[in-house]
């Protein structure tokens, strides 16, 4: 093996920050040397990794392929160095990515439950949709992810942290609101607002009504539940969002929940990672710890 660690990590770092003066300052390298660990490492590789745009340095066609690999090699570098100090279960960083739902709601009290517990434990936390974070695991991007429904990508390996339900809102205005029950034919009349394609609570949603309703009028996708909720209480559409995201709309009225028989929508949240990355202390920590606190707080959700 020609190449090294070092180099390895100032290519790495130089693809998160678009350039070698800012990966140098992340590293606390100087620029020459953090310039000539890239160019020897392009030179023993005898490719191009990246191409230079002016000031900014962008991926090549090789570099995209070398990053996730040259990722999970210095991840596995970190855990053999914390391993051998005896931190692996209580220090380090760990990437995490969750959508929506699980980011507003259950993400927050499960960081400050862990940073309370386990001060030298660090994450790094992003919010993506469900899609987006099945493609960051791929990639290498996150370690872990909390996604909405399932995964059928036999790359990914899941974990149900706990069960949520999915509810048909209308605004109080709305002529459904009065109803005691709404009909299929009366959904399918209807202008509704969602969520984008690739969300887990879209993808859900899909699934329950595949086979029942033929066709829905979808004026409007959006990726922020709070703007569906606004455009739900102020106009005449309907939506369908998790409860756990509309609960506090019910209560004070401004949204009403449509009892439609036919359709019963349950989900589950799921961790999820790849499948071919090595046993990880630290993932294994957080999900225990994320089990634990849902159990204390008795969410019924």
């Amino acid at each position: 093996m020609r190449y090294s660690l070092k180099q390895l990590t100032v290519f790495e770092a130089v693809a998160t920050h678009g350039s070698v003066s800012a990966a140098a300052d992340k590293l606390a390298l100087t620029q020459s040397a953090a310039s000539m660990s890239l160019a020897q490492l392009e030179k023993l590789l005898g490719k191009p990794l990246f191409d230079r745009r002016g000031k900014r340095m962008v991926l090549s066609q090789w570099g995209l392929w070398l990053r996730p690999k040259a990722k999970q090699l210095l991840l596995d570098a970190m855990q053999i160095e914390e391993g051998f100090a005896e931190q692996h279960l209580v220090s380090g960083e760990l990437q995490l990515c969750a959508s929506q739902t699980a980011a507003e709601h259950l993400i927050p009290d499960l960081i400050s439950n862990i940073d309370n517990n386990f001060p030298q434990l660090r994450i790094s936390f992003s919010v993506e949709n469900t899609a987006e974070v099945i493609n960051g695991l791929i990639n290498y991007d996150y370690q872990l992810g909390v996604i909405e429904g399932r995964c059928d990508d036999d790359r990914i390996a899941h974990q149900v942290w706990c069960n949520d339900h999915l509810v048909i809102v209308a605004a109080a205005h709305h002529p459904y609101a009065k109803l005691e029950r709404v009909s299929i034919a009366q959904l399918e009349q209807a202008q509704w607002v969602l969520r984008e394609q690739g969300a887990g609570t879209r993808r859900v949603f899909d699934s329950a009504i595949q086979g029942t309703i033929d066709s829905l009028k979808v004026h409007r996708e959006y990726e922020h539940i709070p703007v569906l909720r606004s455009l739900v209480a102020n106009t005449s559409y309907l939506s369908c969002l998790p409860y756990l995201d509309v609960i506090k709309a019910l209560e004070l009225g401004e949204l009403v929940r449509l009892n439609v028989p036919e359709l019963s929508i349950e989900r589950s949240l799921s961790f999820v990672w790849r499948n071919d990355t090595p046993e990880n202390p630290l993932r294994d920590l957080v999900i225990t710890e994320a089990k634990r606190m849902f159990k204390v707080l008795h969410r019924d959700i």
